[in-house]
This record gives C-alpha cells, structure tokens and sequence, in this order.
C-alpha cells in the first residue's frame, strides 16, 4: 500500500539550522492504536503551529515519517514577511480589490500573532522584528513599486516608496527604487517548530515518529489512518500539513513544486549596518534574497528553478549558491563572506502567493494546509487559526481567501 501523502525528497545539501541548538522534541513510537480528537499529519512548522493551538483544549496526535522538524522547514530562509509574492496591485486584479485588501491585511497581523506566540510562550528561536526593502527589478520596475507602495498605504499597511538617490544614500544600493515597510521579522525555523511541538506537548500532545501514514478512511463519525506501524490511529478530525508532499487527491489548482536555493556565510560577516534590521529582496524573477542572522551570517537565497526535482542535484547546488553569491556581490560591493552552509529544496507556488487551506473534497472531517508562497511560516500561523476555529465549529471570515 503506498502513502497517503506524495513523498519527495525535500531538500540537499547542510542546512544552517540542521546545526542548531534545541531540536530535541520528545517522540514516541506507535505501538497501539490509539483515539484523539485530532491527528496532525506532518511535524514541521505548520503542524507544529497546528498542534499548538488545538492542543489548548483538544487531544492531539502528530504523527510524522522523519523525525519532528526534519523536513522543508530546515531549508527556510525564515524571513517571516507579511508581504506577498504577487504584489497588492497584482492581487487585486487576480482576485479583486477587496480580497486582495483581505489577503493583506490578515498576512500582516498574522506576524503580529506569530511575534505574540514567541513572546508568551518564551520560545527561543532568534526572533528579531525586522523592516523589509523590496528593490525594483526586471518583473517590477520603480513606477510599479510606487503604485504598489500607494496602494499599501490606502489600505493602512505601512510601505513607503524611496527614489534611486535616497536608496543609494542610505543603503549603497544602485537600483531606481524601493518600498520600504515595517512589521516583518526573522528567526531561525527549527528551533520555532521544535518549540511550538514541545510547547503542544506539555499541553497534551503526543508526536510520533517515524509513522507513515498509508491511508486515511473517512465516515460519518471521523477518519481511521492506516500506518506503517501496523496500529491504527482513530480521530474526530485530521488535518494533514505535510508541506510539499501533498496529500494524495487533494486538488491544488495553479500550484506547483519548483526548486529553491540558499547559502549562509560564516558568521560575524561585516556588513553594512541597517543590514542587520532589514529583509531584503526584489522585484525579478528569479529574485534575490538575503538577510542577517543573529550570529552576524548572511543568509542569502534565490535562483528558482520550475523543477520539482532540480534541488536534488548536488552539483547544481554548488553552481547555483555561486550565483547567488555573485548576485549578492553584484548589489553589495562591499561585502566580502565565505559561504558556510549551502542547501537546496523544494518550493511551493501558487498563482495568486495565497496558501491552500481547508476541508479536503470528498473526505469528511480532513482539513489539508499547503504552504505555497514565499512566506510560508505567515501562512502556518494563519492555517492554525483557520483550521483551529473550523474544528471548533466557528468561521474564520478570511476562510474563503484560502481555498482552491
């Protein structure tokens, strides 16, 4: 019997985070079947979230075929960003101004709630409220930063356009323009996930791993997941967030997996110094992207690639980090860095930067959560408070912005 979810290769090469400290989540293996509320398929980032806010008041489950935060979530650049792959501009005429407005709108408060998370629960994970500087490119030139730029500030989220003379001024970049904006954040990803999944624990929740889920049987009552363990695993509700290894049946119209790539230099790099309180990236395609961590590294990524299984290519990640690398140097004269850690892995787009979230067709009492889109760890936070009040019998009212 094969899985009930695709399984892929996720990413290459040595991850930064695969080295840092406080990964341990404590796991247990599957040797009974058991009954929860509800199973969250896949241990990552977004179950991570998923598990931490519905263990508050239900039984809980995760079950997982590698170990917790082993996935997609090491190969995150984390710059957890409110802001969307496809501009508000561009949003709007795919999905209409008012959506779009919504889609915005919730994007930006859901890093409000993710800052919040932290802070009350004392993760430690390297958060930083950071700004953002998105520069013209070869897709979005100055004129579009500046409609989209007042765009944004018509619906009250703070951007503000700079000229080619300011952005060389204050951040020795030669490029026509740039927004500005405040309210994003960065952190190192697994050690997020790893606190949120033993947070959920203390509250309740039991991860297991390794478990495969081979098939998930809906009826009137609830769903039956069939495993690789040989126990059943019986819940009132599942929620599968398994990343880019969708589940099967599951439609997911205009998405797609393509490859990604990135590098961190070594650390205590010298760099300029509003580096250190910014996110940057641009308006190209493929576009760059890069910021800094804690530690004084850049992380830098981009070069994407519509391949599902380009990332798998060793030799590639090396060309391609040297690219990346060259691109960085090309914008920042300035900066000399030794890459460090270079990896690669598999992306999710959509065709609107929206996530996929909601019950899955035909199969009652599942809900699937699919990242797509360059801000992936947002979309977590606002899966959870989606799925979190659907399962309770509420209605989020932006629900509608997330399904296929």
């Amino acid at each position: 019997m094969t899985g009930a979810t695709i399984k892929r290769d996720l990413r290459t090469g040595r991850p930064l985070w695969a080295d840092s400290p406080g990964l341990g989540v404590r796991t247990r293996a599957l040797t009974q079947a058991i009954s929860v509320d509800v199973a969250v398929v896949g241990a990552g980032i977004s179950g991570a979230f998923m598990a931490h806010e519905l263990a508050r008041d239900h039984s809980v489950a995760v079950l997982d075929r590698r170990p917790p935060v082993m996935g997609s979530t090491l190969a995150s650049t984390a710059m957890l960003q409110w802001e969307i792959d496809l501009t508000l501009t561009d949003l709007s005429r795919r999905i209409g101004a008012d959506k779009a407005r919504r889609a915005y709108l919730r994007s930006r408060a859901a890093v409000d709630d993710l800052k919040q998370i932290v802070a009350r629960e004392g993760i430690r994970c390297g958060l930083k409220p950071k700004g953002a500087l998105y520069l013209a490119g070869d897709e979005y030139g100055w004129r579009a930063l500046e409609a989209e730029a007042q765009a944004r500030a018509e619906i009250g989220v703070e951007s503000r356009y700079v000229g080619p003379a300011e952005l060389r001024d204050t951040y020795g970049i030669d490029r026509t323009g740039a927004i500005v904006s405040d309210g994003s954040a960065s952190a190192d990803p697994a050690r997020l996930a790893a606190g949120l999944l033993r947070r959920a624990g203390d509250k309740g929740a039991r991860i297991y791993s390794p478990v495969e889920v081979l098939e998930a049987v809906s009826d009137p009552d609830g769903v039956t997941l069939l495993t690789d363990a040989g126990h059943a695993v019986r819940a009132r509700q599942v929620v599968f967030c398994c990343g880019y290894e969708i589940p099967k049946g599951v439609p997911t119209p205009g998405a797609r997996i393509i490859s990604s790539w990135a590098l961190a230099s070594e650390p205590r790099t010298r760099r300029p110094t509003w580096l250190r309180d910014m996110l940057v990236w641009e308006g190209s395609d493929p576009y760059l992207y890069f910021r800094m961590g804690g530690d004084g590294r850049l992380i830098v990524g981009g070069e994407d690639e519509e391949s599902a299984t380009a990332h798998e290519d060793e030799a590639k990640l090396k060309r391609k980090c040297e690219t990346i690398a060259a691109k960085l140097r090309d914008l920042l004269p300035d900066l000399d860095f030794d890459i460090d850690y270079a990896w690669a892995g598999a992306f999710g787009e959509s065709a609107t930067g929206l996530p996929q979230i909601g019950p899955v067709e035909g199969m009652d009492h599942v809900q699937a959560v699919m990242g797509f889109g360059g801000n992936g760890i947002t979309y977590s936070v606002i899966a959870s408070q989606i799925v979190g009040r659907a399962i309770r019998g509420q209605v989020d009212p932006d629900a509608d912005l997330y399904r296929s």
